[in-house]
């Protein structure tokens, strides 16, 4: 049987689609369709709590229509996970963000874990999610690179950096495995794990994108989604 899942990149950009579509094609099995999805309006990305404030509305819209369209699932593909919450009382597939599920994914694998991400803007937002999944005593540091995320199209930067800032957090902060701390940081896993191991350090990397999307594909098959005693649907009210 196939499946269907859409991925939506909540910014109007569409720098990162093609990456998305491609990468995605290696996280997910052949039998699995994968829609990404941009925003029709809101922000360029996605870098604290305003930017986010105005993604959720084209969000919402747009994981209402995947689920009207067939689809089996839901990707918020985003560290911050914006609109998740609110997209599970409204929709009735599992939904899924790419933060909350690669910090679960470094839970199970080492006792402490850093996240390494884009601008200090948002390092608030990131310790916040640690919370509110019960995962913040794991929590060994946040750190950040300072790239925007619409420059971090710059492979080689980005790379450099993110591995600098990896070793200090196990180095300094005592983290056990690292996070990828932007959705836009994608194809660099898998390398920086090799760097690490080659300077003694054989701890595990994980790819938000490829975390949710690996998530979501579980919860699919195993017919579960969010509970409606915790995710209730909106009361009927007026809407303008």
């Amino acid at each position: 049987m196939e499946l269907k899942i859409r991925v939506i990149l909540p910014t109007v950009v569409d720098v990162f689609v093609e990456e998305a579509i491609q990468e995605f094609k290696h996280y997910v099995s052949d039998a699995v369709e994968v829609q990404v999805r941009n925003l029709d309006y809101g922000p360029a990305s996605v870098e604290g709590e305003y930017d986010e404030a105005l993604c959720v509305p084209n969000l919402l819209e747009k994981a209402i229509e995947g689920e009207k369209e067939g689809c089996d699932g839901i990707i918020s593909l985003c560290f911050g996970d914006p609109g998740v919450k609110p997209a599970r009382e409204v929709v009735n597939i599992p939904v899924v963000g790419a933060g909350e599920a690669s910090m679960l994914y470094a839970s199970l694998l080492a006792r402490s874990f850093s996240v390494v991400t884009v601008l200090p803007n948002v390092v608030p937002m990131i310790e916040n999610i640690s919370k509110k999944l019960g995962l913040h005593s794991k929590l060994a540091s946040v750190r950040y690179v300072n790239i925007p995320v619409l420059e971090l199209v710059d492979k080689k930067k980005m790379e450099d950096s993110l591995f600098e800032e990896m070793v200090r957090a196990i180095q300094e902060d005592k983290a056990h495995a690292l996070v990828l701390g932007c959705t836009g940081m994608m194809g660099v896993a898998t390398t920086l794990h090799e760097k690490l191991k080659d300077h003694g350090y054989d701890v595990p990397v994980i790819d938000p994108s490829f975390a949710s999307a690996k998530m979501l594909e579980s919860l699919i098959a195993m017919n579960v989604k969010q509970s409606r005693l915790t995710y209730m649907p909106p009361t009927q009210k007026l809407y303008k």
